[in-house]
């Protein structure tokens, strides 16, 4: 995975705990999923990064 995307999948994922923390703490049920989306972007961003470096090894 280029250090550019893991970049990017983690600002996601920290980005959307974020939201998800200000959502719960403001009763913001919005914000609280769209930071769920977030974490959920992020970690399909990584998993789809990972099944491409392992098909790089092969």
């Amino acid at each position: 995975m280029s250090t550019e995307r893991r970049v990017d999948a983690t600002a996601d994922d920290v980005k959307g705990k974020v939201k998800e923390g200000v959502g719960k703490v403001t009763h913001d049920k919005g914000m609280e999923t769209e930071g769920k989306g977030d974490q959920v972007k992020g970690k399909v961003k990584k998993a789809v990064e990972d099944v491409k470096d392992a098909f790089k090894k092969d």
